[in-house]
Parts: structure tokens; C-alpha cells; sequence
């Protein structure tokens, strides 16, 4: 039974254009994937670094907003809004939002002085630089913003994002006395249509927050689509987690009479994690959804095999020089070469490094940079392209085995006998069979 149900599920191919479209396998082998991930326990290990990380920052995050919450007059939601996103707690969500307004209040950002206040928004710096870190875990992202980047984009965060959230949040409180809305209440099935309207409204707030997030934090372009994807998941699981988190709350003593006034705290670092982890794995939903190519590789650091290292650095080749003689309208950026060979960017990215170190192709100055030939294809060699994948991985590690006189004389030899096998043929003539082995397989296709 398991076998036919990982044999329905695998079967299935979201990158064959071909085959008719399976959303529910596709999103099935979404699930296992992230099962994968989360077994794996890094994406557990980022949500309670981000724990520790909000418990430091949240007060002087708050600060920071407070003070421009003040010139829009809308500190007031403060409370509530804390009150609402700590619902699931029960009782206790009103006094750690009334502590936590309580310990804000308490700052006082005009007596901290330059110092003091550089200090306080580098703290609530920190914890964006950190949430982004995490996010670009969960899309594969070795790189960050620049200096100049997370300056602007943090500090817009910090500014413009508490503005429109507490606003949002005011003006979703305040449509239940607005005069407008009493006079639609009145009109025939009008009621019921408010009423599910109000018990749909907390989701579809929970899914526009996380899909804004989604498509904002992570340091790489986010389709509309994939974020929402994830974002409906994660806001379906957030709003089923507070119901269950609050019914674990009301019906279990253990934790006030062991941990007394240390209680709430203790609940309080909970629904962090939980909260903390949600968000990851919708983001992480979103990036299978985003990137299908990836559901085909079971493990997270997939091992290639040498002949596998030597066909991806053909095929890349192949797919730059046909770019680069408009024979494809393939843009090959590293994103988009590594998508064709439906193999993950970070396992093609040292193969086309090796081929850039031999000035066998290079990147332009565009953002995103895309791959050129390094020299004209005529002087580019086959061997000199298969050579540079050999070599991909070897850096300095060379030396550090050790090898007889023999061996290492034998494998010279097999190398040279490939040398002479290929011979000089140049990346040119190579495409020249390339087009005659397709047109021949579109021949035979036809008849």
C-alpha cells in the first residue's frame, strides 16, 4: 500500500508541460517535502533562534514604532492589535499586551540620547536581518541584501510597516459602528452575509499579512502566486493552531501550578515558536510551488555523480552559446539554466563557476547577471569544456590525497586518451551536431 501511494505520488511530473496538470499530487509531494525539511530540523532550529531574537527586540522594535505610530495618531491600537495577534493565549493575552505596552511606555526614547538610540534601532534591525536570513534558508539563498539594500528596506519596514498595520487594524475595528455598514445590515440577507463575512475576515487578513511578507523578506523575486499559495496553507494552519493552542490553555492547569508566575512567559516563548514556525513553513511551501523542479530531488544536498557534473556543464554550455547566437530565447541566468536541466541552481552554480574560472564563459553586468561565452565559440573546445566540470570541485583539495605513482600515471593517461578521443572539436561544431540530432528526432517525430 505504501509503495502504490509513494508510486501515485512521484509518478507525477510539475515540470512536464506535456502530461495534464495534478495540483493535488503536486501539492502532495509539496507536503513530503517540507516533511523532509522540517526532519531534517533546520527550519525548528531558525524558529527558536527567531524566539530569542523577538524576545530581545520586540520592546524596542515597538519603541521604534510607537514614536511614528505618535505622528499618525494611531498609538492607541497598540494594545489591541498585541491583543489580538496573542488571542490564541485566552485571559493572559490582555495582561502580556498591557506588560508589554506597559515596558514600551517605560522607554523613553528621547532621554537614551544619540547613542542610546542607535542602538535601539540597530537592535530592531537585527531581528528583520534575522527573519530574512531564515526566510532565505527556506528558498536556497546564499546571498543577502547589500549594506545599502537593508538600510532602505529595513528602515521602511520599521517606519511604514506598523503605520499601515495598526491602521488596518483601526479601521477593521471600527467598520462595526460605522453608520453604513449598520444601514446594509438591515437589508434582506444582508445579516448572515456580514456574519460570514466577519468569521472569514481574521483569515483573509492573516493570508494578505503572509503573503506580503512572503513576497517581501526573502531576497529573491517572489511570484504573486507562489506567495499566495504558501500564504493560504500557513494562515489556515495559523488560525487552526490559536484554536487548538487556546484549548490546550483552558483545559490544562499543569503549567500555572509548576511554573506559577513564570507561566505566562513560558506560554507566551510557545506561541512564538509555533507562530515563528508556521511562517517558515509557508514560505517554504511557496518555494516548492515557485521552484516544481525542485520536487524531483528527494534529498536537500543532492550527489552528483561525475558524469552527471560533465553533462551539466555540456548542457549549459550548449543552452549560453544558442543564447548567444539567438538560436534560443532561453535568457541563460543561473536561475533559468539550472530550471531547464531541472536540477537545484546551488548544484549548477560551481559547475558554471569552474567554466567562468577557465574563461570559458563569464557574467554580464546586468541584475541578474546572465552567462556569455568567454571567447568566440569557434575557440572554445569540448575537452577544454568536459575538463573544467572534472574539475569543478577539486579547488585546493588536490594535495590532500594521497596517491601512488601508478595511479596517478594511469589516470593521466585516461585523460589524455579522452583528450584524444574528442580531439579539437570546438564548441561550434558541437552545436552543428547538436541541430542535426534535433532535427532529425523532429523528423522522425513527424512520420
Amino acid at each position: 500500500m505504501l509503495e502504490q501511494l509513494n508510486q501515485y505520488i512521484w509518478s507525477y511530473n510539475a515540470c512536464d508541460s506535456g502530461a495534464p496538470r495534478s495540483p493535488w499530487r503536486q501539492f502532495l509531494q509539496i507536503v513530503v517535502m517540507v516533511g523532509r525539511d522540517l526532519k531534517e530540523g533546520m527550519i525548528t532550529l531558525r524558529a527558536m533562534s527567531l524566539v530569542y531574537t523577538t524576545l530581545l527586540a520586540l520592546v524596542p522594535l515597538l519603541a521604534v514604532s510607537i514614536s511614528v505610530l505618535k505622528g499618525f495618531g494611531v498609538h492607541d491600537q497598540l494594545q489591541p492589535t498585541l491583543a489580538g495577534i496573542l488571542a490564541p493565549m485566552g485571559k493572559q493575552s490582555v495582561e502580556i499586551s498591557a506588560r508589554i505596552v506597559g515596558f514600551v511606555e517605560n522607554m523613553k526614547i528621547g532621554v537614551l540620547g544619540a547613542l542610546g538610540l542607535v542602538l535601539l534601532i540597530y537592535t530592531s534591525i537585527s531581528l528583520i536581518q534575522k527573519i530574512e536570513s531564515s526566510f532565505n534558508y527556506t528558498w536556497r539563498l546564499q546571498g543577502s541584501r547589500s549594506l545599502m539594500q537593508r538600510f532602505s528596506d529595513y528602515l521602511s519596514v520599521i517606519m511604514v510597516g506598523p503605520v499601515l498595520v495598526f491602521s488596518a487594524v483601526g479601521i477593521t475595528a471600527s467598520l462595526g459602528s460605522n453608520q453604513i455598514v449598520g444601514f446594509i445590515n438591515k437589508l434582506p440577507y444582508m445579516n448572515d452575509l456580514l456574519y460570514l463575512g466577519g468569521k472569514l475576515l481574521p483569515y483573509l487578513l492573516v493570508i494578505a499579512a503572509f503573503t506580503f511578507i512572503y513576497m517581501l523578506v526573502p531576497n529573491t523575486r517572489v511570484k504573486f502566486r507562489s506567495a499566495l499559495y504558501g500564504a493560504v496553507i500557513a494562515g489556515i494552519l495559523w488560525e487552526a493552531c490559536g484554536v487548538l493552542f487556546t484549548s490546550f490553555i483552558g483545559g490544562s492547569t499543569t503549567y500555572t501550578a509548576i511554573y506559577s508566575g513564570f507561566a505566562i512567559l513560558l506560554l507566551f516563548m510557545i506561541w512564538l515558536y509555533l507562530s515563528w514556525m508556521i511562517l517558515l513553513i509557508g514560505s517554504s511551501i511557496s518555494f516548492y510551488h515557485q521552484n516544481p523542479e525542485r520536487l524531483k530531488w528527494k534529498r536537500h544536498s543532492p550527489h552528483l555523480s561525475a558524469h552527471m557534473r560533465l553533462q551539466l556543464a555540456l548542457q549549459a554550455m550548449v543552452n549560453i552559446a544558442r543564447s548567444h547566437d539567438q538560436q534560443s530565447e532561453l535568457i541563460p541566468s543561473l536561475e533559468n539554466l539550472a530550471r531547464y536541466q531541472q536540477v537545484p541552481p546551488e548544484e549548477l552554480k560551481p559547475v558554471l563557476d569552474a567554466l567562468q574560472r577557465d574563461g570559458l564563459v563569464q557574467q554580464s553586468t546586468q541584475d541578474p547577471p546572465f552567462y556569455l561565452p568567454g571567447s568566440s565559440l569557434q575557440r572554445i573546445k569540448v575537452v577544454d569544456i568536459l575538463r573544467s566540470a572534472r574539475e569543478a570541485e577539486d579547488n585546493d583539495q588536490t594535495d590532500s590525497y594521497r596517491s601512488d605513482l601508478a595511479v596517478s600515471k594511469f589516470l593521466t593517461e585516461l585523460e589524455h586518451e579522452l583528450e584524444s578521443l574528442v580531439g579539437e572539436e570546438s564548441l561550434v561544431k558541437f552545436l552543428q551536431r547538436f541541430e542535426d540530432e534535433s532535427g532529425h528526432e523532429n523528423s522522425l517525430v513527424q512520420r
